[in-house]
């Protein structure tokens, strides 16, 4: 039987290489497929929208910008109640939605392992200190709401200062 502490050192050396490049590329490929892309849809002159798409890039997940001519009929086609809208509505695989100002970290969490009859979260209206609405050092506590497929929502997460959002 073929023993690695008895393989003569150059060999031990090629053999130790391969597969930490094995373990390399699986842990590249496993990172690949992880990957979150987003659509996010909202209105061409919206300014924060683009902050909150920055606040994404700058946490791995990449977005791109539609602007559909009636907004809130796709909020609602989405199943995105009125309470619970917000200014810009993101889409991941064409079945999530992440409404408002949701941190890219709650959205990673939720994409991981997303709750049974959901179909996204919500930061409803726009709080200042969310990501993309930075005002100063100004911060507004909030709430990140879970979305479900009967219409209704329950807390999610609750986010009481700007640490908790990174």
């Amino acid at each position: 039987m073929w023993n690695l502490l008895n393989t003569p050192p150059f060999y031990a050396h090629l053999i130790r290489n391969l597969i930490l490049s094995l373990f390399c590329v699986a842990t590249l490929s496993a990172r690949a497929d992880t990957s979150l892309d987003m659509t996010v849809f909202k209105s061409e002159t919206c300014g924060c929208c683009l902050h909150w798409m920055d606040h994404l890039a700058n946490n791995g997940i990449s977005s791109t910008a539609q602007h559909p001519s009636d907004l809130s009929g796709f909020k609602g086609a989405m199943g995105i109640q009125p309470q619970m809208q917000s200014c810009h509505t993101g889409v991941i695989d064409d079945r999530y939605v992440f409404e408002g100002h949701v941190p890219a970290k709650l959205i990673k969490q939720f994409m991981d392992s997303p709750p049974a009859g959901s179909i996204g979260l919500s930061v409803p209206r726009m709080p200042v200190g969310s990501p993309g609405m930075e005002v100063g050092d100004r911060f507004d506590p909030y709430q990140v709401m879970l979305l479900m497929e009967d219409g209704s929502a329950k807390i999610y997460a609750t986010i009481n200062s700007p640490s908790e959002q990174y």
